[in-house]
Formats: structure tokens, sequence, C-alpha cells
């Protein structure tokens, strides 16, 4: 198995993050920023970090799992994009 970067990983979940952030937005309702940290309980700061290629910011299964039963999408989509070769 190919090995990724932590960084482009990252990228890659944040990136999906935003994605299906914006899609909620369009399908549900407002899903801001702001939003979405506080029903995931955790800082704007973090969802914001998550979201930019300027930051490289980690995160726990966990939030993660938080982050996708907020936006009701399955944890596995923030993976899409991340090269399984």
């Amino acid at each position: 198995m190919k090995a990724i970067q932590s960084t482009k990983l990252f990228q890659v979940i944040g990136k999906n993050i935003k994605y299906y952030r914006k899609l909620y937005d369009l399908e549900k309702g407002k899903m801001t920023q702001e939003n979405l940290a506080e029903l995931a309980d955790v800082s704007v700061a973090l969802i914001g970090n998550l979201e930019s290629n300027k930051v490289n910011q980690g995160l726990s299964v966990f939030t993660l799992w938080k982050i996708s039963q907020v936006l009701e999408v399955p944890i596995e989509k923030f993976f899409d994009g991340v090269d399984k070769k």
C-alpha cells in the first residue's frame, strides 16, 4: 500500500468537510462554520483550520464522527479523494 502524507490526508478531509457543509447548506438549511462547530461541540477555529489549505490541522476519529453526525454524512465520505493504491 502506498503511504499517504498526513498533510495530504488532512487536506482531503478538510476539503470534504467543507464540501459536505456547503451541500448541507444548500439542501437542508444554513450550516456555517460556527453552526457546525457548535453542533459538533468543537471550536470554530478547528473547523476553519480543517477547511483551510493553509493550516495542517489534525483531528481525532471521535471529532470526525461528530462532524459526520451533524452533517448527516457517512464518516468514510470524508476520505473520498485519498489515493487508495
